[in-house]
């Protein structure tokens, strides 16, 4: 190990005392979901080496993550930012190459835990390096998603139409929910503007979001205590969707109803 790789590593091990350090000290509490986000591509670039002639590799083909997630709200607002738009591993791979490394073959798995264990780097997070396959890490499954198109029919959005692939799907008010201290809780994929008054006021920032069930091949929608309520016009019944519940089935045709808000779906 040449002297600049020392160095790093140096560094970054000062960092993660320091990060630890500051955890425990600070008023502002565990990270957010976006903040974990950042730490976990910080913690990729601390691995790159230089391989001489101003060169630089990242020496390994797999990396595995593991979040803190100790209850299923936690893993919701945690999987929209590293499972969302683009993924984890797309952003993993535009940081290595944006460092000049090849990121062809790097493999990233996500495992959300309810408790930290000894020896993470971090409170909230964990990250492990390796080459080749570990036997204990079989592949994960490729799940293929349907899509569902959503047809904005009163209120106004960022877009008149969304054509979506996803085992979830946030609908709101803003794309980015935050809370007092600025931490990013969620991201929101069907945007209603908060400009204005309106129909739009009675869209809640975390009013609803859409399941895709590939073992049922459906979509389920569910309300998330919106302050307005949520539900679904079918055939002219309105069908109440209640928050807790594993949601109501959604069909071709039906018109969600968020506040005062239509939207038309289409599978």
């Amino acid at each position: 190990m040449d002297i600049l790789s020392k160095a790093r590593k140096l560094e970054s091990t000062l960092a993660r005392t320091f990060d630890r350090a500051a955890q425990q000290w600070s008023k502002s509490g565990p990270r957010g979901p976006l903040e974990v986000l950042h730490a976990i591509l910080e913690a990729v670039d601390a691995r790159v080496e230089p391989a001489g002639r101003g060169r630089r590799i990242f020496p390994f083909n797999r990396i595995r993550v593991f979040v803190l997630a100790p209850t299923k709200d936690a893993r919701a607002r945690l999987s929209s930012v590293l499972d969302g738009d683009p993924p984890l591993l797309a952003r993993i791979a535009a940081r290595l190459r944006a460092t000049g490394c090849d990121a062809a073959g790097v493999s990233v798995r996500i495992v959300y835990v309810a408790q930290a264990e000894d020896g993470w780097i971090a409170p909230e997070y964990h990250v492990d390096f390796a080459n080749g396959t570990p036997v204990d890490v079989p592949a994960p499954d490729v799940v293929s998603l349907a899509e569902i198109t959503l047809t904005i029919t009163l209120g106004t959005a960022d877009k008149p139409v969304y054509t979506l692939a996803q085992d979830r799907i946030n609908l709101g008010r803003c794309e980015e929910v935050r809370d007092s201290r600025n931490h990013l809780i969620r991201t929101n994929h069907v945007v209603f503007t908060d400009a204005g008054a309106g129909t739009n006021d009675t869209v809640s920032r975390r009013h609803a979001h859409i399941d895709y069930d590939a073992g049922a091949r459906d979509f389920r929608i569910t309300d998330d205590r919106s302050a307005h309520g949520t539900s679904i016009v079918r055939n002219g019944v309105a069908i109440p969707v209640h928050p807790g519940s594993r949601g109501v089935r959604l069909q071709s045709g039906d018109e969600i109803v968020l506040g005062e808000a239509r939207l038309r779906v289409k599978t």
